[in-house]
């Protein structure tokens, strides 16, 4: 049998070469020669005469794939043997880590320069103001060791650079390090900064949002991750809204739009002297421009619609994700969220009216909040019992939530964020009023016609600060909080996009949003249940903390380059922080806010440093992380897992992700072998399974089988330390609504700004299956064919 070269000779097959490969991948795992002998047995039944190096290469990847349900060390042989892929296709062979770290060194500065040559690049990168040599010698190829399968695999084909043939030009440390140069040209020392920023990305410690992970040191660094646009009612604005959404989703920009101040379907149009068809044709606008925008091979742009509850045309809106019903009032990309007050939450509490007004009626409605609102809603509330007002109309509060959470529970839409708690809460809203959050609900920053808002995200990797004796590398984790502020101010000076209004409030406000990622995967390494004491404090300690050192940072950068724009007024420039605004939504609601307000830390002496000044408007936001949690290989935001064995689909391919977590602690307890095939069967369920112990069950239970009030004191704990939002997925197992308005209303009391997804238990699952030796032999490898199946990934070329 032969083998066809990349340069088109064909050469034997070479059984030997191929099995010191899979050795050289299983370094440092157990059971190396068995590993060998299983994937070298089930490789053969893939095997045909004329088989393309690449295609030899893919096989062996997905032979290795099919075993990491029997053992999740199949996934490390799976990444490395990735690896070693790209390095051979873009630096070229090689034979010891030595030669590829030498192989690193050379080729970056050639890749700099040619990139730039060729327009992929920004022509600062190599205009001589970074010493290339220098930060070639830093580049590190071990580090790429502690990304899994699915972070290689994602790393290139979402966020490598290539041309414009498709074809990738960037190993992982050379995407890591032309990021860091992409987010240090202004520094005094920009080698410096850039090596700093490089060796916290390569080890993992913290990742920047997509945006910035395609687009850092490219030749259009639109680097922000969020953007919030409000839409007033004139045809001016909604076109320019419409085409405003085009520009930032061709940039990958996740985008919030706010619709409550365009009149309701009827009201009169003067100039025109007919009827208004409201907001909802318009939403459907936003919706196909969406579709229309192409962002082949890069993070894919979207957005979020917001309303106010109080909007006449609500009721159409709530029905926007159905399947069914007219297609022109329906949004099939365009996801959907509602802006509640606390006037309605209380409402829902008593089972009192609710009303719908006519927003060129009541227009001050949406600039106010918390007391004011509910003071001036009455006053439309009695207005229109006079018959003072065109129109409106009445419902039962509870059933208006109730519908909400039934058209939650089947299209998980709209979410449920709440403006009062946002705006009362916030630091930065002396500009004017918060009227709606982003894409996936941990952005809030005020926005009107002169500023669409814009934020930058970095998350920290926990897992990445939990050494393996359990114990936390506090200082470390500070220095990470530290870097990460300053990458994301830097950020500030560098991002560029098309629209003015954008570049306008970037610059006002130097918006960023640090976050953190991998709460499950640590818990699960310390032993601690989701909804225990222990998890609880752990994630108050650990945001308490970044929170501090992220403030204290942006606190220096002001007296060393000066406070954002907007600093008077704020929050800030009085001396408060966001646990201090605890206590102020209290006082306006008029009912305490159940949260635990323990504090660790000396923030006596930061108010008074804050009142100096802020280089920053915002601070903190914790954003969902699910792509680049895969690059960092860990658990998503602060999300439970969803499941301990589980097949995975994006835009990468079809993973089988088993818990490597679990699988290390039932190995200890020389569980592993012999229950692995109950396990699987169970689909990763092991809470009835014999022979496990209970603190074990305890420590590995799945979203579906949690409190969803221990979601929600997790998320609280948290947002008392957080000046922006928190992306809070929700899981529930129940389809009861009314536990879902018992649920959700407990969130609105302990005090969180907004909740993301809601996941409801499927009521019935397939099949788990296996892909066994039989079923790879008749999948085998064929030209310009590619495997597809559990456990296997798109390998772009």
């Amino acid at each position: 049998m032969n083998v066809i070269k990349r340069d088109g000779t064909k050469e034997p097959f070479d059984a030997n070469k191929i099995n010191t490969a899979i050795l050289k991948a299983c370094d440092g795992l157990p059971d190396q020669i068995s590993k060998v002998v299983q994937v070298a047995t089930e490789l053969q039944l893939t095997l045909f005469d004329g088989i393309t190096t690449e295609q030899l290469d893919e096989a062996v990847i997905q032979t290795v794939l099919q075993n990491v349900k029997d053992d999740p060390d199949y996934d490390k042989i799976a990444a490395r043997l990735l690896l070693k892929t790209v390095y051979k296709q873009i630096l070229g062979d090689y034979e010891t880590a030595a030669e590829l770290k030498k192989l690193h060194a050379r080729e970056f500065p050639k890749f700099i320069k040619a990139a730039v040559k060729d327009g992929l690049l920004d022509k600062r990168m190599a205009d001589g103001r970074f010493d290339l040599k220098k930060l070639a010698a830093e580049l590190d190829p071990a580090r790429d060791d502690l990304s899994k399968y699915l972070g290689v695999v994602t790393n290139k084909n979402r966020y490598a650079l290539r041309r414009q043939n498709g074809s990738p030009i960037e190993t992982p440390q050379f995407t890591h390090m032309r990021i860091a140069m992409g987010l240090s040209y202004n520094e005094t020392d920009p080698t410096a900064a850039a090596i700093e920023f490089y060796n916290h990305m390569s080890n993992l410690e913290y990742v920047p949002g997509g945006s910035t992970r395609v687009n850092a040191g490219g030749s259009f660094p639109q680097l922000s991750n969020c953007f919030l646009l409000n839409v007033d009612d004139d045809m001016e604005s909604i076109a320019k809204a419409v085409r405003d959404t085009m520009w930032i989703a061709k940039g990958t920009g996740g985008i919030g739009i706010g619709f409550t101040k365009l009149r309701a379907a009827g009201s009169p149009v003067k100039t025109t002297n007919t009827e208004s068809t409201g907001p909802i044709p318009f939403m459907k606008m936003i919706d196909t421009a969406l579709f229309a925008v192409s962002r082949k091979g890069k993070k894919a742009g979207a957005a979020a619609i917001y309303i106010e509850n109080w909007h006449l045309n609500f009721d159409q809106f709530v029905d926007l994700r159905q399947n069914s019903g007219d297609p022109y009032l329906r949004t099939r990309f365009a996801n959907t969220a509602v802006f509640i007050s606390d006037e309605f939450m209380k409402r829902v509490e008593k089972d009192q009216d609710w009303y719908l007004f006519d927003p060129a009626e009541t227009p001050d409605l949406t600039e106010l909040y918390g007391e004011d609102f509910s003071a001036r809603y009455k006053e439309y509330v009695k207005m229109a019992e006079d018959g003072k007002l065109r129109t409106f109309d009445k419902v039962s509060a509870r059933q208006q939530f109730k519908r909400i959470l039934t058209s939650l529970q089947a299209t998980s839409h709209p979410w449920l964020t709440w403006k009062d708690t946002i705006n009362v809460r916030a630091l930065n809203n002396n500009t004017g009023t918060i009227h709606l959050s982003n894409l996936c609900t941990e952005i809030t920053l005020p926005q009107d016609k002169n500023n669409i808002a814009t934020c930058n995200l970095v998350s920290i990797n926990l897992s990445a600060f939990l050494s393996e004796d359990k114990t936390w590398d506090w200082d470390r984790l500070k220095e990470a909080a530290r870097a990460a502020v300053r990458q994301l101010d830097n950020l500030c000076d560098i991002t560029q996009t098309p629209i003015p209004e954008a570049m306008h409030s970037n610059q006002q406000t130097r918006a960023i949003g640090l976050g953190m990622m991998g709460f499950s995967d640590v818990l699960e390494k310390l032993g601690y249940c989701y909804e225990s004491k222990e998890a609880y404090d752990l994630i108050d300690q650990l945001t308490e903390f970044i929170s501090y050192h992220a403030i204290d940072q942006s606190a220096d950068l002001a007296a060393e380059l000066g406070s954002y724009p907007t600093f008077t007024g704020s929050g800030w420039s009085k001396g408060l922080l966001p646990i201090d605004t605890v206590d102020k939504l209290s006082k306006d609601r008029g009912v305490k806010v159940k949260i635990d307000q323990k504090t660790r830390l000396d923030w006596d002496s930061l108010r008074k440093k804050v009142k100096k000044g802020m280089r920053n408007a915002t601070i903190m936001a914790i954003a969902p992380t699910a792509n680049i949690g895969h690059v960092a290989g860990t658990t998503p935001g602060i999300d439970p897992q969803f499941a301990q064995i589980f097949s995975r689909s994006t835009l990468n391919g079809k993973f089988l992700e088993v818990n490597h977590n679990l699988v290390r602690d039932l190995k200890k307890l020389g569980l592993w072998d012999n229950l692995k095939d109950e396990i699987f069967a169970a689909q990763g369920d092991i809470q009835d399974i014999d022979g496990i112990p209970q603190n074990i069950k305890d420590v590995y239970k799945t979203s579906f089988q949690l409190s969803p009030y221990a979601f929600i004191e997790v998320a609280a704990r948290a947002q008392k330390w957080v000046d922006q939002a928190i992306s809070r997925n929700m899981y529930l197992e129940t389809r009861d609504i009314d536990e879902y308005v018992k649920i959700y209303s407990e969130a609105w009391k302990r005090g969180l700004k907004t909740t993301y997804y809601l996941h409801v238990k499927p009521r019935h699952q397939s099949e788990q299956t296996t892909v066994s030796v039989d079923k790879i032999a008749e999948q085998k490898v064929r030209t310009n064919s590619k495997v597809r199946g559990f456990g296997f990934a798109k390998i772009n070329k």
